[in-house]
């Protein structure tokens, strides 16, 4: 029987991790800016392993993650849940009360749609 590796490339445990479908978007992201254990790192064939303290940009997020383990496979979501430990969970999301709300009536007007649209574009 082959012996676990102790070291695995960053993009590779990204998305074995679940937190990125592909593994062009994990190094992607990493290029863009991540660090390791408080090091900015920019080449995805950085070697990671139990311990390290993984944090980057997911959508509106900023998550900070300790490596549990490394993976073999890229399984279900439980088994890849199983390989981290989020130090900093994502807070539920309260929705903006300045953003308008569509009435319980049906769907929004154009106007009302061209607000959204100028505010959404505001906040990105």
């Amino acid at each position: 029987m082959s012996e676990a590796p102790s070291k695995l490339r960053l993009d590779k445990w990204l998305w074995q991790a679940r937190f990125f479908k592909t593994r062009s978007l994990a190094a992607k992201v990493i290029g863009g800016g991540l660090r390791v254990n408080g090091q900015s790192i920019a080449k995805p064939a950085f070697a990671v392993g139990p311990g390290d303290v993984l944090t980057f940009a997911q959508g509106r997020d900023v998550r900070v993650i300790r490596i549990l383990a490394l993976g073999e496979r890229r399984g279900p979501a439980p088994e890849a849940q199983a390989l981290y430990a989020d130090l900093d969970p994502p807070k539920a999301r309260v929705p903006d009360p300045s953003l308008p709300v569509a009435e319980a009536g049906g769907r929004p007007t154009k106007r009302d749609r061209r607000i959204m649209d100028r505010q959404r574009d505001r906040l990105e």
